[in-house]
C-alpha cells in the first residue's frame, strides 16, 4: 500500500517547513506502507517588467518568451531536486513537478487530482487580519477547494 503526498513549495525556507513533518510522518509509517512524494512548484509570474529608456522613460509589462520560461522551469526543477535529495537519501520515492498558471491554489488542486494524492502537506505563513485579506491564503484555498486532507504547518521565521 502506498501513500501519495503532494508538497507544494514556493522556493522559500518558510515554504519548506512542511518537509520536516512529512519526513517524520513517513519514518513512522509501518513497513507495509510506502510513501510517494511529489514536490510541486507553481510558477505564477508569467510576465516581467521591462524598463524603457528614452523620452518617456518608464516600464512596460511583457510576457516571458519560451526560452525565458524554460529557464525558469529548469531552475525550479533544480530547486525541487535539491530539496528532495534528503528524502531520497532516506529511501523515499520523490518526484518533482513544475506547472505554470495564474492562481497557485487552482494549480495545486489540479495536480492533487493528477497525482491522485492522499494528502497535501504545505506550510502557511500565518498571516492574519488585513495582510491575509490583502494577500489571500493559498493554503486556505487548497484546504477548502481540494478533495483530500491538508496538513498545514505553520512556518516560523
Amino acid at each position: 500500500m502506498s501513500e501519495r503526498i503532494l508538497i507544494p513549495l514556493d522556493g522559500s525556507k518558510l515554504g519548506e517547513a512542511a518537509l520536516h513533518y512529512v519526513e517524520d510522518m513517513v519514518s513512522r509509517m509501518s513497513s507495509e506502507k510506502m510513501a510517494e512524494i511529489t514536490l510541486l512548484q507553481v510558477i505564477t509570474t508569467l510576465r516581467h517588467d521591462v524598463h524603457i529608456n528614452g523620452g518617456g522613460a518608464g516600464t512596460i509589462t511583457v510576457p516571458y518568451n519560451e526560452s525565458e520560461l524554460e529557464g525558469i522551469k529548469t531552475n525550479a526543477l533544480k530547486y525541487l531536486d535539491n530539496v528532495g535529495a534528503n528524502l531520497k537519501n532516506k529511501g523515499i520515492a520523490v518526484s518533482s513537478k513544475v506547472v505554470t498558471g495564474q492562481d497557485p491554489a487552482d494549480e495545486i488542486i489540479k495536480v492533487e487530482q493528477e497525482v491522485n494524492a492522499d494528502l497535501v502537506a504545505m506550510s502557511t505563513h500565518g498571516r492574519a487580519g488585513i495582510s491575509r485579506w490583502a494577500f489571500g491564503s493559498v493554503t486556505d484555498r487548497v484546504l477548502r477547494g481540494g478533495q483530500v486532507p491538508v496538513l498545514m504547518v505553520r512556518a516560523v521565521a
